[in-house]
């Protein structure tokens, strides 16, 4: 059985930590919605969708408005026990619309969730984790960078700002989030930029308003961590 709704949702809107008992295929249907996994936390616009399966827990944010679309399935085809994005093709989006309709007679309802389940195909989209620091310093420094993606401070400077050294900072960022505060700085850039992207924003746009000096630093950035180029990111395939 699969079944498919939506809900329209405004900025900083969103689902605390829950699971469910079916597997779950999460995407917008517009704008752009990111869901937390203990795996990870993935930023997804009309064309990727995040299979989760049973009984993992997860979280959305919205951080622009957006239409929410869940697909709710009993059945797990690929037999994926991990969170796994997938591509939705013009056809899959189709497909969810379709089988929105309560009043859909129960064959073609199996025919289309027949093909709907054919058409689940996982494509490269690695997890922007940005986990936040518990040190009272850190959190602020990891806030202000959250509220201006484009701060480009040294963590001595931050230091001098919140009133710890530079090394305290990193130790502190280093041990409660798990990542350097160069990699989380970076993931919270990308993740802010995938939000513009999501909203049509040009590539220009979005690398300065995310701290980049160039679009071809940025491109960079973005394929190195993600494994596409922006372009691509949001490709329908």
């Amino acid at each position: 059985m699969v079944l498919v709704g939506e809900r329209a949702m405004g900025h900083g809107s969103g689902f605390a930590p829950h699971t469910h008992p079916v597997h779950q295929m999460a995407w917008a249907a517009s704008g752009a919605v990111s869901v937390t996994t203990p795996d990870g936390a993935w930023v997804l616009p009309a064309t990727r969708a995040l299979w989760i399966p049973a009984g993992v827990p997860h979280s959305v944010d919205v951080t622009t408005s957006a239409v929410f679309r869940s697909v709710y399935l009993d059945r797990n085809p690929h037999r994926w026990v991990r969170p796994t994005v997938v591509a939705v093709t013009p056809l899959l989006d189709e497909l969810a619309v379709y089988l929105m309709d309560t009043a859909l007679p129960a064959a073609p309802r199996r025919r289309a969730e027949a093909v709907l389940l054919d058409l689940l195909r996982p494509v490269t989209a690695a997890a922007l984790s940005v986990p936040m620091p518990r040190d009272g310093r850190a959190l602020a420094v990891a806030r202000a960078i959250l509220d201006d993606p484009a701060d480009g401070r040294d963590l001595d400077a931050w230091g001098r700002a919140v009133g710890a050294s530079g090394r305290t900072l990193a130790r502190a960022f280093a041990g409660e989030t798990g990542l350097s505060f160069g990699r989380w700085r970076t993931n919270a850039r990308l993740r802010a930029a995938l939000v513009l992207l999501a909203a049509n924003t040009s590539v220009a746009v979005v690398s300065r308003r995310v701290g980049y000096s160039t679009p071809s630093a940025f491109i960079a950035a973005f394929r190195s961590a993600l494994g596409v180029p922006p372009g691509s990111y949001f490709g329908s395939s």
